[in-house]
């Protein structure tokens, strides 16, 4: 994460060569693409323009996965497969950011980039205290020193990222956590670029719209990693993927991605007769060639011991979902909610878990659908995901 486990999860200077965003014909000539099917919902009406004004030819994106799967090989596969992907620029600075773009715009592929809104949940130092004093025991088994004087918190380098992406637009960005200013929004749109607003209710949907967002991604629970919430201080509504999408779309006319649980042909084509105009698969991709996810994160999601997800802020503070692991066992209920506090207090030891291949203590992000997961090329899975369509 900050630190950056190799898990799923400097000061900047802009790049020192022109970022081109990518046109369409660009990407087809560059990059080879799959045989383009016709531009067709499963209910037969025509493809949203959200996806073919950048020449995407398949309704399915990739999920940004900041800490590491979500490599520029990955977005430029998916991409080449007939979908887009994104970067996540979430735990990153705007340079590491401004390499990544780099590395996907010479591809010639369009894509997008998703950044962390600051949306800090405060945590008391006393809470702090108590939960590092609770870690401790793990820490000391790896040698771990534990930054438990206070909490620390931060805004993930947001203005130096929003600055980069102003000075060198993408095809599209999305946020996560929080929705930012309406000058923010509106000046990326200046700069031609599409804002995607990630949300959990119809009410966040309505708030995405007042603040000029042009496409909503609609996050159930059943999704891996953290929540998109806007309030993670609060319970998550366990409402199915398809009827949240169906409650954002009578709360709202903005065009709708859909998240959460993606895993099998039957879920794609599912998400788009919900109303959704295309579908967004994260954990489907983790085990794939071009994903970044560690060994051991790969290997869990294979293996018959790890056999349910859960909800828990254990790792964070903020609610995610992860396989059921020892230390979700433990901590889930002794965690206070505290973001981005938690998240720096358990770095070091998440490290140290993965470098040992310690699964029993690292964040293992999964999604309900983990089980479909394959050791593949990512193109096979976007071939496989949109067979039905």
């Amino acid at each position: 994460m900050i630190a950056r486990p190799c898990c799923w999860e400097a000061s900047w200077s802009p790049w020192p060569g022109p970022l081109r965003r990518p046109s369409a014909s660009a990407s087809r000539t560059t990059s080879p693409r799959r045989p383009r099917p016709p531009d067709l919902t499963p209910q037969g009406a025509p493809m949203s323009t959200l996806l073919t004004g950048l020449g995407i030819d398949r309704p399915i994106l990739a999920a940004p996965m900041a800490g590491g799967p979500s490599t520029p090989a990955l977005v430029a596969a998916v991409a080449r497969a007939g979908g887009l992907g994104f970067l996540a620029a979430g735990y990153k600075s705007g340079q590491a950011l401004a390499g990544q773009i780099h590395a996907v715009e010479a591809e010639g592929v369009p894509f997008g980039v998703n950044l962390f809104v600051p949306n800090p949940v405060p945590i008391s130092p006393e809470e702090y205290g108590r939960y590092a004093r609770e870690l401790r025991e793990e820490a000391d088994r790896y040698g771990v020193t534990l930054p438990d004087a206070a909490p620390t918190d931060d805004d993930d380098r947001w203005w130096e990222k929003i600055e980069l992406l102003k000075v060198h637009p993408v095809p599209w960005v999305s946020f996560t956590f929080g929705i930012p200013d309406r000058d923010v929004i509106t000046s990326l749109r200046r700069v031609g670029t599409t804002v995607l607003q990630g949300v959990t209710t119809a009410d966040e949907a309505r708030r995405a719209a007042d603040a000029g967002a042009d496409a909503l991604i609609v996050q159930a629970l059943a999704a891996g990693g953290h929540s998109f919430t806007l309030t993670p201080d609060r319970p998550l509504a366990a409402t199915a993927l398809s009827d949240l999408v169906a409650e954002v779309r009578r709360a709202t006319a903005l065009p709708t991605v859909a998240t959460g649980g993606i895993g099998t042909p039957t879920d794609v084509a599912d998400a788009l007769r919900a109303g959704a105009d295309a579908a967004m698969v994260g954990t489907a991709l983790l085990r794939t060639d071009e994903s970044g996810a560690c060994a051991p994160h790969k290997a869990a999601l294979a293996d018959p011991a790890f056999d349910s997800t859960v909800l828990t802020r254990a790792f964070t503070g903020r609610p995610a979902r992860a396989l059921r692991n020892h230390f979700t066992d433990q901590y889930s209920d002794r965690a206070p909610a505290g973001y981005p506090g938690l998240h720096h207090l358990t770095s070091g030891l998440r490290q140290a878990a993965t470098a040992a291949g310690d699964t029993r203590l690292i964040h293992l992000w999964a999604g309900t659908g983990y089980r479909e997961a394959r050791t593949e090329p990512a193109s096979r899975t976007i071939d496989r995901l949109t067979s039905r369509l």
